[in-house]
């Protein structure tokens, strides 16, 4: 039986395979990435590798074993058709008779169109007759945290959320609880909406950066429509700037601020608070 990560390279993969290591014996761990190079730093902790490429559906033949463990971290090519890339994962797992697949989703309280390749590929799996568990990640602290330098150049943070408040948690903390999910025992067919403990509002957000960094740093709320000129204007093409947007006019309705307790108590531990996340990017 192995435990098995897609995505293992990203930000979110990494801290599950660090954490995997804290469990169980690397050898029952396999990493699938794209290339050898990206997943040399495993290889040296003695995981195995699989090289595979959700683009490439034969890439994943005979990957999987009966009885293993899956987890598919969702795949961040919007351009490229996620539900179908996704598809390749679950047929493939489905064929071997795996034991679990485990999904990276979205809250399902999110109306976004973010949300719609999650609700395409949560379908597919019921659809598919495998033991799934629906791991529905909230939004991560560092989606903002790692975006500081526009906001301490311009003294602002800029959203299109109006006074609507996000319950975020680090993506360390996601990590864990899919860690806890693919160590642990009876998560079969089960969903859990993951968030934090607590939810913060941006002009918070704003207030906070101004105390750690001694600057006074404002909180200007704009329309969508002004938020996508903004981000095409940095640079983002336009339908990933209407994408993020759109999740902006989500929180502004309350979408992201449910608190649901299925984070801490999967963990075992309070979810990471946003000011922990910003002192650790201003030090960084």
């Amino acid at each position: 039986m192995s435990i098995i990560v897609t995505g293992a390279t990203g930000h979110l993969g990494r801290f599950v395979i660090e954490g995997l290591l804290e469990k169980v014996p690397a050898d029952q761990i396999t990493a699938v990435v794209r290339s050898e190079e990206k997943g040399a730093g495993f290889a040296a902790h003695g995981v195995k590798l699989a090289i595979a490429d959700y683009n490439a559906p034969e890439t994943f033949d005979g990957l999987f074993s009966a009885g293993d463990k899956v987890l598919l971290i969702s795949g961040n090519e919007f351009d490229k058709g996620r539900i179908g890339q996704h598809k390749v994962v679950l047929d493939a797992a489905k064929a071997a008779g795996v034991a679990l697949f485990a999904y990276t989703s979205a809250p399902g309280t999110l109306t976004a169109a973010l949300a719609d390749d999650h609700k395409g590929t949560e379908q597919a799996i019921l659809d598919s007759g495998v033991p799934y568990v629906l791991l529905r990640n909230g939004w991560y602290n560092e989606n903002y945290t790692e975006q500081l330098a526009p906001v301490l150049e311009h003294n602002a943070v800029v959203a299109a959320a109006g006074e609507g408040k996000v319950a975020s948690a680090a993506r360390a903390d996601y990590a864990a609880a899919a860690v806890a999910v693919l160590t642990g025992e009876g998560h079969e067919n089960k969903t859990y909406e993951l968030s934090g403990d607590t939810a913060w509002s941006f002009a918070e957000y704003a207030a906070e950066l101004s105390k750690q960094t001694g600057k006074e740093i404002v909180y200007n709320a704009v329309p969508a429509e002004a938020l996508v000129g903004i981000l095409t204007g940095a640079g983002l093409p336009e339908p990933l700037a209407a994408i993020l947007a759109g999740v902006d006019t989500s929180i502004e309705k309350g979408e992201l601020a449910v608190t649901s307790g299925d984070l801490s108590r999967l963990t075992g531990r309070p979810t990471t608070p946003i000011t922990d996340s910003i002192a650790a990017a201003l030090k960084g």
